[in-house]
């Protein structure tokens, strides 16, 4: 079943209907992102601290829009 036909038929749910849709597809999007991670693996985070570059764009731009 495509979107566009999809789409209509949801409207038409009454508001419980509707809630208990968004709870099957959030609870669907959670279960396959679960899948993602993996035990024992270790994942890189990105994290603000010594991003000295990022911060020097970030002033640089500052100064730019507070002179214009």
């Amino acid at each position: 079943m495509e979107m566009k036909q999809i789409l209509p038929e949801l409207r038409k749910l009454n508001r419980g209907e509707k809630l208990f849709v968004m709870q099957f597809l959030v609870s669907e999007l959670a279960q396959e992102e679960s899948e993602l991670i993996q035990p024992g693996m270790s994942y890189p985070v990105w994290s603000p601290y010594n991003a000295y570059d990022a911060a020097d764009k970030m002033l640089q731009a500052l100064n730019e829009s507070s002179i214009g």
